[in-house]
């Protein structure tokens, strides 16, 4: 018996990463002066894994990292005009819309007439509740947790303070790395819903199988688990 359903947020509910694809782009086009695409966006994400334990997840933290990765390229001669462009990019995806993924918002209408429904995601505090705001679902949720990283720790945490067992606890994301390997290790499942575009930081380099693991391709295909049958 499932007492718990917790969704990821970002690329899950809703498309994410295709913005920050698009963002580097452009940013890669800003900063040609100083260096070819390929290696303008190695330095930026290197930039930006070193960073994570400093500054976290995010728009917020991915914008100082464009910064400090263009002070690094242009040997801190980046020009002002061009540091307030970068600016501009994360003010623009902290102002882009929020468009529920297909399907999901009849999945949340079908699951929480009989489950317990939260959110798990990484991220700015400020930023995901407007995202959750935008989306109009946030009605179907007790909750949004926003967390600064998704290891086992965090979601036996959050199992042991809703007082259920791991076996109880069903995890549904687009990121194997952060949303269910974690849960997998505590004795939970998970539902991996793949999506379009991956970051290289949630990448694993090998394949997961396990029992509780269910891969599905569309998120209409979790109302036919064995759970909710």
């Amino acid at each position: 018996m499932i007492d718990l359903i917790a969704f990821d947020a970002d690329d899950t509910l809703w498309g994410n990463e295709n913005y920050f694809y698009q963002t580097q782009n452009e940013y890669a086009q800003i900063l040609s002066d100083y260096g070819c695409k390929e290696a303008v966006l190695e330095r930026l994400h290197s930039t930006e894994i070193k960073n994570l334990k400093l500054y976290g997840y995010g728009v917020k933290s991915y914008t100082l990292s464009m910064i400090e990765a263009a002070l690094s390229l242009s040997f801190r001669e980046v020009p002002g005009e061009l540091v307030a462009k970068i600016l501009a990019l994360g003010a623009k995806m902290l102002t882009e819309p929020v468009q529920p993924m297909i399907h999901v918002q009849h999945v949340l209408e079908q699951l929480s007439q009989d489950h317990d429904l939260i959110t798990i995601t990484k991220g700015d505090l400020l930023d995901q509740n407007r995202k959750m705001k935008k989306s109009g679902l946030a009605n179907y949720f007790s909750d949004v947790i926003v967390v600064s990283e998704k290891d086992d720790a965090a979601y036996q945490q959050i199992i042991d303070s809703r007082q259920i067992k791991a076996a109880n606890f069903l995890m549904v994301g687009n990121s194997m790395k952060s949303d269910i390997v974690p849960v997998l290790n505590i004795g939970g499942y998970g539902v991996h819903v793949p999506y379009e575009f991956t970051w290289e930081h949630e990448k694993l380099a090998e394949p997961v199988q396990h029992d509780k693991l269910f891969e599905i391709n569309s998120m209409n295909e979790i109302l036919d688990l064995k759970f909710f049958n």
